[in-house]
């Protein structure tokens, strides 16, 4: 995502107000656990402070991640506000500031280490097998719980 900052460089406007899709490219999120990124938005201002650029962003938008259970693409909505303070460099100076980096970075704090959107899970299962939620490991016959007494653990 570009910025055009002429006027703020020029002084000409004290802060610029932005409203605009994002587009990040394939290649940043090709080794990482999010499938797509969809309907990313980031509404914010830019303005000059000095010796740099202060940032603030509201990014949102839709991951396409691996449900952790079914293995399914699933939609998963993400939020996150970006503030960061952007230093001037005048040898690399443009007329427009790239923020795509910045936003990526703050995108990939929103990817959770484990998603599902199972919530049945007798579907799941084979001969010998079956997989269970925490609660019902905690209700049912569990042969854990008698070790765990017999070890003085509650």
């Amino acid at each position: 995502m570009e910025i055009e900052i002429t006027s703020l460089l020029t002084g000409t406007d004290q802060q610029l107000e932005f409203n605009q899709p994002i587009d990040i490219p394939k290649e940043y999120y090709q080794n990482t656990d999010i499938k797509a990124l969809q309907n990313v938005v980031g509404k914010g201002h830019l303005l000059l402070d000095g010796e740099e650029f202060r940032l603030q962003v509201d990014v949102s938008g839709e991951m396409i991640l691996t449900d952790a259970i079914s293995l399914e693409e699933e939609k998963y909505p993400f939020t996150c506000e970006v503030i960061e303070k952007v230093p001037i460099k005048p040898e690399k100076m443009k007329n427009t500031l790239d923020i795509t980096e910045i936003l990526w970075q703050n995108i990939m704090l929103e990817v959770p280490l484990r998603f599902t959107t199972v919530d049945d899970y007798s579907k799941y299962q084979g001969d010998g097998w079956k997989l269970t939620s925490e609660e019902e490991l905690k209700v049912e016959n569990n042969p854990f719980n008698d070790l765990k007494k017999m070890m003085g653990g509650e």
